[in-house]
């Protein structure tokens, strides 16, 4: 299934081939209900004592598959097996991991059927969707394997003194790295910072969200497949508060990377992790993301790319446009393109090919949703959606209405925090330097999207806004869409503590220290 190649701008595909052996692969993972999968340890399965069921959103009467319930002894046991296969993976020659990962990639990408019909199942994204995660997982490992041959291993030979002297600066790896990684992007989000921390020559302990662990599952096998060496690679479910825990409190732990909510993110894992000297915690954490609309915009590709960003995957993307300020001169008519362009959308089972808002990933988003709408409702107006969907195909899933609504102070918690849900908040503006000001006054910097046909406006965006990844004029996705090689995807302020992106070019210094070595000649 390699020659399929799926990003998430491309939001339909009329391949009758491609959704044949989609749903092929559909039918081959339905029949996998009911299976228990394990901890890997140390190139072990392991049992624990509990396991824990993972439901499909799309109907949660039964469980779909179970997976095991680790203990704080588990992830003890990981980090102890990954600190014994550190050196031996450290000297590896970097050009046979690379090859261990470039093999890896190709494993995704013929199997990108079956992962992402289980990724469906598991926590609800569309069909198209769900090919773009587990296509952008092989393509950020091959992106980084090509980072690791392009600089020869990060060794650079430095200046000499005179003849006697041989100065050299190598990058080596940490040691032992954890990687947290989020629901949402079950494989790319688990796969990229691993493969990154694998290739730079550190062993590796994953433990993804408790929502979505399948194809994080798959990931970890593969490179056992591949004959890497026991403890290189573990595998780690449960809960935060133990099995997570251990891993960010652990002084065995090196380095760390974790995706998910700033409050987890910042408070959890950024201040928790370095307690006895500082150690290198890569956090990327949550968005308020803003588009701009100019009056001198193109407003069908505004209203496009809007939608499609505020309302893919069901707004369950840190980089989801979850604010839009619009000149008051277009204000009335891109708002009616935006609510009819919204109306269109397909809600059901994803697994329909033709779905493109599927359910909401478990309960607890559901009722963030209905608190959210309820404070929409007191303080503002709710222009489209809003409502919780309960009849019919709807009656067994966490279905919800895309919204729209508009009416609030700039100090509100709807304008101001991260909600997750797929709610859209509408503000006009009188000038553009009041949308940017409003725009940049929030805790996060992660994604912004500007539509403008005037190329002065355009670089007056590019020049003030504040955060991580920006789009000009993407009828795409106004902050959504982001792919390895050509936009590296990362936050400034509350949205990450690196400063270096995903699938991008400095992405691999962040799981690598210098040494200065310097050699005199007898």
């Amino acid at each position: 299934m390699a020659k399929f190649k799926i990003t998430y701008t491309t939001m339909s595909v009329d391949d009758t081939e491609l959704h044949n052996a989609f749903d092929e692969a559909i039918g081959r993972m339905k029949a996998l209900k009911g299976e228990t999968f394990p901890l890997l340890i140390g190139g072990k399965k392991v049992e624990a004592a509990e396991t824990f069921p993972v439901y499909n959103p799309a109907d949660i009467r039964e469980p779909l598959i179970h997976f095991q319930k680790g203990t704080a002894e588990d992830s003890r046991a990981a980090i102890a097996a990954a600190r014994s296969a550190a050196k031996t993976w450290a000297q590896m020659p970097y050009e046979e991991r690379c090859a261990i990962v470039d093999r890896v990639a190709d494993r995704i990408n013929d199997e990108m059927m079956e992962l992402s019909a289980m990724m469906i199942m598991e926590m609800g994204k569309n069909r198209v969707e769900a090919m773009g995660d587990v296509q952008e997982t092989a393509d950020l490992l091959r992106y980084y394997t090509y980072q690791m041959r392009e600089n020869d291993g990060y060794v650079r030979k430095m200046n000499s003194f005179g003849v006697d002297d041989v100065n050299t600066s190598r990058l080596k790896p940490y040691g032992v790295w954890v990687v947290i990684s989020p629901f949402n992007f079950p494989l790319a989000l688990a796969g990229g910072p691993a493969a990154a921390a694998l290739i730079a020559g550190n062993t590796l302990i994953l433990k993804p969200s408790s929502d979505a662990p399948y194809t994080a599952y798959k990931f970890i096998e593969y490179f056992m497949d591949e004959g890497v060496p026991a403890g290189v690679v573990n595998f780690i479910t449960g809960p935060g508060r133990t099995a997570g825990n251990e891993l960010v409190t652990n002084p065995g732990v090196d380095g760390i990377t974790f995706t998910g909510s700033y409050d987890v993110g910042f408070h959890q894992v950024y201040k928790q992790f370095s307690t006895d000297y500082p150690k290198p915690v890569v956090v990327e954490m949550g968005g308020k993301n803003p588009a701009i609309v100019s009056n001198k915009a193109d407003l069908e590709i505004a209203a496009q790319g809007v939608m499609r960003s505020a309302f893919g995957m069901g707004g369950q993307k840190c980089s989801a446009c979850s604010r839009v300020y619009i000149h008051k001169d277009v204000y009335d008519e891109f708002m009616s393109l935006l609510v009819d362009k919204t109306k269109e959308l397909k809600i059901g089972d994803p697994l329909d090919k033709m779905v493109f808002l599927g359910p909401l990933v478990n309960k607890s988003g559901l009722e963030d949703y209905k608190r959210f709408m309820e404070k929409a409702r007191a303080d503002g107006e709710v222009v489209y959606g809003g409502k919780v969907l309960t009849e019919g195909e709807f009656a067994n899933g966490y279905y919800v209405e895309p919204a729209i609504i508009t009416g609030f102070a700039h100090d509100h918690e709807l304008i101001q925090n991260e909600l997750f849900v797929p709610i859209l908040a509408a503000v006009p503006f009188d000038t553009l330097d009041e949308a940017m000001e409003q725009a940049n006054d929030v805790a996060y910097g992660l994604t912004a999207g500007f539509f403008s046909r005037d190329d002065d406006e355009v670089q007056w965006f590019l020049d003030n806004i504040e955060a991580g990844v920006v789009y000009v004029n993407r009828s795409g996705g106004a902050t959504t869409g982001a792919w390895p090689g050509y936009q590296p995807f990362g936050g400034w302020k509350g949205s990450g503590s690196s400063g270096r992106n995903i699938g991008g070019y400095w992405t691999l210094l962040n799981y690598v220290r210098e040494q200065s070595q310097t050699v005199i000649k007898g």
